[in-house]
C-alpha cells in the first residue's frame, strides 16, 4: 500500500532511537526526513556530527538471549530487522559475553546506511520549537540532551514542568528477593492513600546500632562523579541524595525517608524500630518495589553492598540502582498512548530516552517501535503493540501505562528504567524440575525461570511479527 498522499514522516534527533525509527519507516516504503542539529549545533557530550554517536560507553551490555533481559532485547531486535543491531554485530569488538562495538566504526556505518537509502532525507538543522503545524506525523527522539528551545516547546505542549533537571533515581528491588520474615506490609498510621489499601509499603526495620552503622557507611561510601555538563543543574524537586542527607546530621534520615513513626512491626510488636526503610510498589504487576526517598549518587557496587545491610534486604536483587544525573524525559504513562503518541497532540510521537527508558539498546528498541507505528499509520494500517510477554512489549507497557503512580505527595514517581525481567508478566507456571526430573533449587531455579521467560518472549514476538507481515500484505 502506498503512503497516504505520499506524505513523509519527520523524525527529530539522529541518535540511536531516531536512526532506528528512520530505518524502520523507510523499510516499509514510507519516505522519511531525519532532522539532526549536529554539527550545526553541538551538545556538551557529543564529539562528532555522526548519527547514532555513542557518548557514554561502547557497550550494549549482555548478549545472553537466554538469561538476560537486555540480551533477549538484542535477539528480538535482530529478528525485527534492526539497523542498530545489524551494525553493532558488524562492528563488534571482544568483550566476553557482552556486545561492545568500535564506536567510530559503528556510528560511521549507521550514518552511511541512512545516507544511502533513497527514501531517507537527512537535514542538518535544529528544530527550535514546536514542529511546524503542517507536519502531521512526527517522531521526537532527541534524548537527554534535547535542545533548550525544543524542550521548552515540549514542556508547553504537555503542561509539565521544565524537563531538564538532576534526575533523582531511587533503587528498585525485585519483590520476591525481599525477606518478608523480617519486613512487613503497612502504610504509615495504616492510612490508605488514593488507590491504596492501608498496607501499601514494605517496611524494613533498623535498630539504633544498625541505623548508626548504615549512616556511617553512606558517608564513607564511594560516590560517582558529576559530569562537567551536568554541573549547575538543580536537583529535581529538591530531592537530595541519601548520603547528602546523612552528612547534614546523623538524625536527618530518621526524620526524613527513614522515619519510623506510625509503624508497628508485627514480627516484634513490643519493640519500637529506631528507623524504617520503606519500599513502594513500582509497577502494576507488583514485581518491583521502589526504595522510597533513596535517590543516591553512590557508585553501583557501593549501593549493593550498603543497601544489603538493611534488615530484610540482605539477599535483595536490584532491577535498577539509584543515581542522579541531568536528564530530559516525559511523564510518559500520563502523557503518551499505547503507540507512543502524545495524547494532547497525536501527530507527535516520542521515542528513546525522552520516553523514560534507559540505555542504548532500550532507546533503539523504542525507536524501532515508534518507527513501525508511524509507518503503519501512514499506510492506513493499525499495528497493535507487541505482547507484554516480549522484551519490546514489556518495556513499552512500562513506558505507556505499567507504572504505578505514588499514592502520597512527593516528586513525580515515574523514572527511567532499563529493560529487566521485573517488567514481564510472571510465568503461568515456573519451572520446578530440570530435564532429568531433578528439583531445581537456588541459582539453577532462577536461571531456568529466566530461560523460560526468554523462550516465551521469542515465541510470542514471532507470532506478533508474523501478524504484522500478514496485515501489510493484505
Amino acid at each position: 500500500m502506498a503512503p497516504q498522499q505520499n506524505q513523509v514522516v519527520h523524525v527529530i534527533g539522529g541518535g540511536l532511537a531516531g536512526s532506528e525509527a528512520v530505518w524502520q519507516i523507510a523499510a516499509r516504503h514510507v519516505p522519511v526526513v531525519l532532522h539532526e542539529m549536529r554539527p550545526v549545533r553541538t551538545t556538551a557530550a557529543h564529539k562528532t556530527g555522526a548519527l547514532a554517536e555513542l557518548v557514554c560507553s561502547n557497550s550494549f551490555r549482555s548478549d545472553d538471549r537466554e538469561h538476560n533481559a537486555v540480551g533477549l532485547l538484542h535477539a528480538e531486535m535482530r529478528r525485527l530487522g534492526s539497523l542498530i543491531m545489524q551494525t553493532a554485530d558488524a562492528n563488534q569488538v571482544p568483550a566476553g559475553g557482552a556486545l561492545a562495538v568500535d564506536r567510530d566504526g559503528f556510528s560511521a556505518a549507521v550514518t552511511a546506511a541512512l545516507e544511502a537509502h533513497p527514501l531517507i532525507d537527512i537535514r542538518r538543522e535544529e528544530i527550535a520549537g514546536s514542529p511546524p503545524a503542517d507536519w502531521d506525523s512526527v517522531i521526537v527522539a532527541t534524548g537527554p540532551l534535547t535542545s533548550p528551545a525544543l524542550a521548552d516547546a515540549i514542556a508547553r505542549l504537555t503542561n509539565e514542568n521544565a524537563l531538564a533537571f538532576f534526575d533523582a533515581i531511587a533503587p528498585i528491588v525485585y519483590r520476591d528477593t525481599i525477606d518478608m520474615s523480617v519486613a512487613w506490609c503497612q502504610s504509615r498510621y495504616d492510612k490508605a492513600g488514593p488507590g491504596g489499601s492501608g498496607a501499601d509499603y514494605i517496611n524494613c526495620p533498623l535498630t539504633r546500632e544498625q541505623y548508626g552503622a548504615f549512616v556511617d557507611a553512606l558517608i564513607a561510601g564511594d560516590k560517582a562523579p558529576v559530569h562537567d555538563w551536568e554541573a549547575g543543574t538543580p536537583y529535581f524537586d529538591g530531592c537530595l541524595p541519601i548520603e547528602v542527607m546523612a552528612e547534614r546530621g546523623r538524625e536527618t534520615l530518621r526524620h526524613g525517608p527513614m522515619k519510623p513513626f506510625g509503624l508497628t512491626n508485627p514480627h516484634a510488636p513490643d519493640v519500637k524500630s529506631y528507623a524504617v526503610v520503606q519500599l513502594r510498589q513500582d509497577n502494576r504487576l507488583g514485581t518491583l518495589f521502589n526504595m522510597v526517598g533513596f535517590q543516591t549518587k553512590l557508585k553501583h557496587g557501593e549501593q549493593v553492598r550498603i543497601l544489603r545491610t538493611i534488615p530484610g534486604l540482605e539477599r535483595a536483587e536490584f532491577a535498577r540502582l539509584g543515581g542522579l544525573h541531568r536528564n530530559t524525559f516525559l511523564n510518559s504513562p500520563k502523557l503518551l498512548d499505547a503507540t507512543l503518541r502524545l495524547r494532547a497532540e497525536p501527530r507527535l510521537r516520542f521515542a528513546g530516552q525522552i520516553t523514560g527508558c534507559e540505555g542504548y539498546v532500550e532507546s533503539a528498541a523504542i525507536g524501532l517501535l515508534a518507527g513501525r507505528f508511524a509507518a503503519a499509520e501512514r499506510l492506513g494500517e493499525f499495528l497493535a503493540p507487541p505482547p507484554p510477554t516480549t522484551a519490546h512489549g514489556a518495556l513499552l507497557a512500562h513506558i505507556t501505562g505499567g507504572h504505578v503512580e505514588t499514592i502520597d505527595a512527593g516528586p513525580r514517581s515515574y523514572q527511567p528504567m532499563n529493560v529487566n525481567f521485573g517488567l514481564f508478566p510472571p510465568l503461568a507456571r515456573a519451572p520446578a524440575k530440570d530435564a532429568d526430573g531433578k528439583r531445581l533449587r537456588g541459582p539453577e531455579k532462577s536461571l531456568a525461570k529466566k530461560r523460560a521467560l526468554c523462550l516465551r518472549a521469542l515465541a510470542d514476538l514471532d507470532r506478533w511479527a508474523a501478524g504484522e507481515d500478514r496485515a501489510a500484505a493484505e
